[in-house]
C-alpha cells in the first residue's frame, strides 16, 4: 500500500484555527515546533490542501486535536481507501452561532415599517404570533352556514371573532413541526416572525443547538448566476470561514426563508425547485418557508402548511403597550379609542395596520375625526407604500391598471355588492363584477372567455398583492374588512360617480338613513366629499319628512321645542331640546345628540327599573343633574313613571312590591327637590296630593281598595299639576309604530350631528342651518 496523503475539511480547518488560536500560536511558531522547513506545509494545512500524512498527523498532535476528525484521507495511486469525514459539530455549531451573531443582530434585530422615522428594536415591539393548523380558505361551507356563524349585525367584528379556530403560538409550531410553509395576509407579520425565530435562536432563548439561516428569497432568486440554495448559503457563510454543508446534515440548521410571493415569476420554478430539492436533502434541519396566501398554488410534500392569524383583543393590548411604553402617550388611552369605534378596531387586527394607527394616534393623542381619511391612509398602505417602499414589483394582469383604477374597480364592486346586503361573495360573481369592469378598460381583451381568466387573474392578486379580498371559505371572498368595503362603497357614491349622475347617486343614499347597515356609508360619503353641503341638506330634509305627516308626533316636536325654551341653562338650544326629547317617553336612545362636546347628560336606561323599586331609585334621583331640569327629571323618575307601572303591570304586582312604601319614598324626594328648586305653589300642590293619598300605614288591603276606586283620578290631577307647572307628563299615548318611528327620527337626527362633527367641509351658513333646525317640527301643531 503507497503512502498516502491527508488535507483537512472545512469544519476541521475551524476547528485547527481555533486550537492555534487557543494555544497562542502562528504558523510559524507551529513550524518550527513541527520541525518542517517548508512554510508552505503548514500553509497547505491551514486550506485545505494535501499534507503528507505523517506531517499531518503530528501538526494535530501539537495543535491537541484528533486527526481523524478534522481530516478527509485521500486515496493512494492504487486508488484504494476510505474516506472519513468525522468532525466535532458541537465545536462547529459554537465557532458559526459565534460568528453569525453579528450579522443577524444587523438584519433581524429590527423592524422599520411605513412612515417610522427610525428602526425600532424588535425586542421592544414584537408581540408573539398565532398559528391557524388549518386554513381559513380550505374551510368547505357554503354562503348560509358563513352567514349564521359570523351574522350580519356582527360582521364588523370578524377579524376578533370569526370562525373559531384552535390557535397555537407560532414558535410552538415552529418546534412541533421540521418544515413548515407559513401563510399569510400582506401585513400580518410573517417576515417579523422569522426575523423573531432568528433572534430566539443566536441569543438562545430558543433553539438554542441550532444555527439560525435567514433568507430573503427574492435576494436568492436576483442573484447573478443563478446559483443554488446550497451555492447561495455556501458563499454567504464563507464571510466567516464557516462551512455550512456539514451543519446543514446534522440537522442543526434553522433555515429560515422569507418572501416566496416575492418572488419575480421568471425566477419561480428555479426557486421551488431550490426549495424542494434542498429540503429533500437537507431532511434532518428544520425549514421554515414564509409566503402570501393565495399568491399561487405552491405544494411543497415535505412541508405542514399553516396560516399565520389575525390579532386578537390581548394581541392588540400587547402590541400597543410595548409600542407607548416609552412615549407620553397611554397605550389605554389607544385602547380607549378603539374601543369606542369598532370599524377602526377592526383594522387594528392587521399588524400591519395596527402600526399605521399607533403611529397615527401618536401624533396628536386621537384619531381623525374624519374617519374617511384614516381608511384612506391604511389603503394607501396596502395599495401603494407595502410593497413599494421594499422594491417589489409584482408580475400579473392587474400591474396594467393604475392605482386609481384599482380604487375605481373596488369601489364599483364594493357598491355592487353592499346594495345586494352581499358581504360574503361566490369566488364566480366576483369575477363577474370583476370582469364589468375591466371590460372597458384601455387594451381590454374582447374574447368572453379570455377576459374571465383575467378576471380569476385579477381577483387572485387582489388578494395576494394587497389582501383586501379574502376568502373566508372555498370559493366564498369578502373585503378582509368591513371597514374596507363600506370605505369603497362611499366612494363609489361620491367619488367616482359622474357629475351628471352625483344628485340621483346621493338622492338615491339617504333613502337609506334610517338603515343602520348603511350608517356608516353615509358617514363615510360626508368624510369624502368635496363639499358635503348638498348631501347634508338631503339627509336633513329626508329626516324631516320621517314624521311630517304625523300630527301627534308634530305635536311632540313642538312640545319638546317649546318646553327647552323654557329653561335657563348654559348649554345650547339644541342640546337641551335633544335632552327634553328623552324624557316623556322611554325609547332607549343612546348616545345623546349633542352639538356641546361638553355635555354629558346622564339617562337612566336600565329596564329592571320598573321591577326593583328599592333604595337604588333614591340614589338614582339623588345624582340627577345639578341644573333646573333636574326638578323635571326627579318629578319623572320618582313619580309618573311609577304610576305608569301601576297601571300598566297591574295592582296586585305593584302591592306585592311593597309600591305603596317606595311610592311615598319617591314623592317624597321629588317634593325635597321641588321645595329646594322651585316655586311655592308647586310645592303647595304636591303637598295636597301627598295629603290625598291614603297612609301608608294602612293594611295592604286599604291600599288596594284606594287604588282600585282613586288611584286612575290622582293620577290624572298629578299629571295636570306637572303640565300645568313644568309642562311635563304629558300622556301622549303613542302607538309601538310611533314609538318606532320617532326612535328612528332620532337616530337619524344624531346621524345628522354626527356628520357635522366629523370634519367634513361644509359651508358654515349651511352648517347653522341644520344645527338650528334639528329636532324642530317641520309645521305647526298644537297638542
Amino acid at each position: 500500500m503507497g503512502d498516502r496523503s491527508l488535507k483537512a475539511t472545512a469544519a476541521g480547518i475551524e476547528i485547527a484555527k481555533i486550537a492555534l488560536t487557543t494555544k497562542k500560536l502562528t504558523q510559524e511558531k507551529l513550524m518550527e515546533l513541527v520541525d518542517v522547513q517548508s512554510r508552505s506545509t503548514i500553509s497547505n494545512f491551514f486550506t485545505g490542501k494535501p499534507v503528507d500524512r505523517q506531517i499531518f498527523v503530528t501538526i494535530c498532535e501539537k495543535l491537541e486535536i484528533n486527526w481523524q476528525e478534522i481530516s478527509r484521507q485521500l486515496p493512494s495511486q492504487s486508488g484504494k481507501g476510505t474516506e472519513s469525514e468525522s468532525i466535532d459539530i458541537e465545536a462547529l455549531v459554537k465557532l458559526a452561532r459565534e460568528r453569525c451573531a453579528g450579522d443577524i443582530q444587523k438584519r433581524c434585530g429590527t423592524m422599520r415599517v411605513l412612515d417610522m422615522e427610525q428602526p425600532v428594536a424588535l425586542s421592544d415591539i414584537y408581540t408573539d404570533v398565532n398559528i391557524l393548523e388549518k386554513i381559513t380558505r380550505n374551510q368547505r361551507k357554503d354562503l348560509e352556514e358563513l352567514r349564521a356563524v359570523c351574522g350580519i349585525e356582527e360582521f364588523d367584528r370578524w377579524g376578533l371573532s370569526g370562525i373559531k379556530q384552535k390557535r397555537v403560538e407560532g414558535i410552538e409550531a415552529v418546534r412541533n413541526h421540521s418544515k413548515l410553509m407559513i401563510l399569510g395576509k400582506p401585513g400580518a407579520g410573517k417576515t417579523t416572525f422569522l426575523k423573531f425565530l432568528a433572534m430566539s435562536c443566536i441569543s438562545g432563548k430558543a433553539f438554542t443547538d441550532f444555527i439560525p439561516v435567514f433568507v430573503t428569497l427574492k435576494d436568492f432568486a436576483d442573484r447573478e448566476n443563478r446559483p443554488s440554495l446550497l451555492q447561495f448559503l455556501t458563499g454567504e457563510f464563507s464571510q466567516w470561514d464557516i462551512e455550512v454543508e456539514p451543519i446543514l446534515k446534522s440537522g442543526r440548521a434553522l433555515v429560515l426563508l422569507d418572501g416566496l410571493d416575492e418572488v419575480r415569476a421568471e425566477y419561480d420554478d428555479r426557486a421551488l425547485r431550490e426549495i424542494r430539492e434542498f429540503a429533500r436533502n437537507y431532511s434532518e434541519s428544520k425549514v421554515v418557508v414564509t409566503c402570501r396566501i393565495a399568491t399561487k398554488e405552491y405544494t411543497f410534500e415535505q412541508f405542514t402548511d399553516v396560516e399565520i392569524a389575525d390579532f386578537d383583543e390581548r394581541q392588540i393590548a400587547t402590541f400597543s403597550g410595548n409600542w407607548f411604553c416609552k412615549k407620553e402617550i397611554k397605550s389605554e388611552d389607544f385602547l380607549a379609542k378603539l374601543e369606542q369605534n369598532n370599524r377602526v378596531q377592526q383594522l387594528a387586527t392587521s399588524p400591519l395596520l395596527l402600526t399605521l394607527l399607533c403611529l397615527a394616534f401618536e401624533e396628536s393623542g386621537k384619531f381623525s375625526a374624519n374617519r374617511s381619511e384614516l381608511y384612506k391612509e391604511g389603503l394607501d398602505a396596502l395599495l401603494r407604500k407595502w410593497d413599494s417602499k421594499r422594491r417589489i414589483r409584482r408580475d400579473s394582469v392587474y400591474q396594467n391598471l393604475s392605482v386609481q383604477k384599482k380604487e375605481d374597480m373596488l369601489s364599483q364592486i364594493a357598491l355592487a355588492a353592499f346594495e345586494r346586503g352581499d358581504y360574503f361573495v361566490k369566488q364566480r360573481q366576483l369575477e363577474d363584477y370583476i370582469c364589468d369592469f375591466i371590460r372597458n378598460t384601455a387594451n381590454a381583451k374582447t374574447d368572453d372567455e379570455e377576459l374571465q381568466l383575467d378576471s380569476e387573474a385579477v381577483l387572485k392578486s387582489i388578494e395576494a398583492q394587497h389582501g383586501l379580498f379574502v376568502e373566508r371559505a372555498r370559493g366564498i371572498y369578502s373585503f378582509s374588512h368591513l371597514t374596507f368595503h363600506e370605505y369603497f362603497a362611499a366612494r363609489q357614491i361620491v367619488v367616482s360617480t359622474s357629475p351628471s349622475k352625483l344628485e340621483a347617486a346621493l338622492q338615491n343614499l339617504v333613502t337609506h338613513i334610517t338603515d343602520k347597515r348603511w350608517r356608516e356609508v353615509i358617514l363615510l360619503s360626508v368624510g369624502m366629499a368635496r363639499e358635503a353641503d348638498d348631501l347634508l341638506l338631503l339627509m336633513k330634509r329626508k329626516i324631516d319628512s320621517l314624521l311630517a305627516d304625523d300630527e301627534k308626533l308634530q305635536g311632540f316636536l313642538a312640545w319638546a321645542d317649546e318646553k327647552s325654551r323654557s329653561l335657563e341653562t348654559e348649554y345650547t338650544l339644541l342640546d337641551v331640546r335633544a335632552y327634553c326629547f328623552t324624557i316623556p317617553i322611554n325609547l332607549n336612545l343612546y348616545p345623546t345628540i349633542e352639538i356641546d362636546s361638553n355635555l354629558a347628560i346622564q339617562r337612566y336606561q336600565d329596564d329592571k327599573f320598573f321591577l326593583n323599586l328599592d333604595p337604588a331609585l333614591i340614589d338614582s334621583l339623588e345624582k340627577a343633574l345639578d341644573i333646573e331640569k333636574t326638578i323635571d327629571r326627579a318629578l319623572e323618575l320618582a313619580c309618573e313613571k311609577i304610576m305608569d307601572f301601576a297601571i300598566n303591570l297591574g295592582l296586585n304586582l305593584a302591592l306585592s312590591l311593597n309600591f305603596d312604601k317606595y311610592f311615598n319614598l319617591a314623592l317624597n324626594k321629588a317634593i325635597e327637590f321641588v321645595k329646594e328648586i322651585a316655586g311655592d305653589t308647586l310645592y303647595r300642590h304636591l303637598q295636597d296630593l301627598k295629603y290625598s293619598l291614603p297612609d301608608s300605614n294602612q293594611d295592604e288591603a286599604e291600599w288596594k281598595k284606594w287604588w282600585k276606586i282613586s288611584g286612575k283620578e290622582w293620577i290624572s290631577e298629578f299629571r295636570q299639576v306637572l303640565i300645568e307647572h313644568r309642562n311635563i307628563g304629558h300622556d301622549w299615548q303613542l302607538t309601538k309604530e310611533q314609538r318606532d318611528k320617532l326612535k328612528q327620527y332620532y337616530e337619524a337626527n344624531q346621524l345628522l350631528v354626527e356628520c357635522l362633527k366629523s370634519d367634513c367641509y361644509v359651508r358654515r351658513e349651511t352648517r347653522q342651518e341644520i344645527e338650528e333646525s334639528l329636532l324642530l317640527p317641520s309645521v305647526s301643531s298644537k297638542r
